[in-house]
């Protein structure tokens, strides 16, 4: 398995360690900057007899090197500064991610496409309008993430180990993101039952505030360590053609009342990408929050201006 990892900033450089940590497969890291994703792989490489991975990790500014790839992972673009939503980014990104998508086009057109970028359901729709990608082979990060921020703010507030801790988070990956208290569980158990409804909405807010909370600590970057987890185990779902029921942005064909675009649901990631979504049983204010949110995704990807 070849995977290209694109951007070689803190999420793309973290996501290519845990990849060969895992020993996924053999990773190409690509980034426009000279001499930076050939000194992350080659640290990353000095690390091996350490840890003990077998598989490989190489450095390039030649976007050609990407040939062959069976999975591509978008992680370049401008990262969120205190005070900007993710939102803020889509300006600056698409065209980042524009130029991105071109290369995968033509060196890497069969290659499965994970989009990390930020805003990303609607970045999502941009490089599968470009890449001319099947939609099931296209998909974003983003659930995956904001669900397990949901379980670590859950289980601290519990007292519980992090494992035990089952929820999921649809929607938009932004502010108007729907988390799922009612489907929530600490080992099957419904949080209902262990927390009062007003400590539950507490920590919904904390999640959908969860990457500003990351950002304002850091004051000149955003996450990244849990970003590039979220995205191993996606990686790890197809390569080893796990079928984890995942929360990505996924395209919608009429699912949830929602048709032609990608946001984020439940799905069933294999070896031949999405290959189920999976609907839940919502009630009428978790369906309209879905589709609100939804709604707001088709407005980003409005301004893009996007065929297809």
């Amino acid at each position: 398995m070849k995977i290209a990892v694109i951007g070689a900033g803190f999420v793309g450089a973290t996501t290519a360690q845990r990849l060969v940590e895992r020993n996924l497969g053999d990773v190409v890291l690509y980034d426009i900057v000279e001499g930076l994703p050939q000194g992350k792989a080659l640290d990353m490489m000095e690390s091996a007899p350490i840890w003990g991975f077998e598989s490989r990790v190489f450095g390039t500014n030649d976007p050609k090197d990407l040939s062959g790839s069976e999975i591509v992972v978008i992680a370049s673009g401008m990262a969120r500064l205190p005070g900007m939503s993710r939102d803020d980014l889509l300006e600056r990104n698409a065209g980042i991610a524009a130029s991105v998508a071109d290369q995968v086009r033509e060196h890497a057109p069969q290659a499965m496409v994970i989009v990390v970028t930020n805003p990303v359901d609607a970045l999502t729709h941009l490089v599968a309008v470009k890449v001319g990608t099947p939609k099931a082979r296209i998909f974003g990060m983003g659930g995956i993430l904001d669900s397990a921020r949901f379980r670590h703010f859950l289980a601290s507030e519990l007292g519980v180990a992090q494992a035990d801790v089952d929820a999921m988070v649809l929607g938009g990956h932004g502010d108007d993101m729907v988390p799922l208290p009612r489907f929530a569980t600490v080992n099957g158990v419904p949080i209902e039952l262990l927390l009062p409804a007003d400590q539950i909405q507490k920590l919904v807010t904390r999640t959908r505030d969860g990457g500003a909370e990351i950002v304002r600590y850091l004051k000149r970057g955003s996450a990244y360590y849990a970003p590039a987890a979220a995205i191993a185990q996606m990686v790890e779902s197809v390569v080893r053609d796990q079928k984890r029921l995942l929360p990505c942005s996924a395209w919608c064909s009429g699912q949830y009342g929602i048709t032609g675009q990608f946001v984020g649901l439940p799905v069933i990631l294999g070896r031949s990408g999405v290959e189920k979504i999976v609907e839940l049983p919502l009630n009428a204010a978790e369906l309209k929050d879905l589709q609100v949110s939804s709604s707001r995704v088709a407005a980003k990807v409005a301004k893009l201006q996007l065929a297809g």
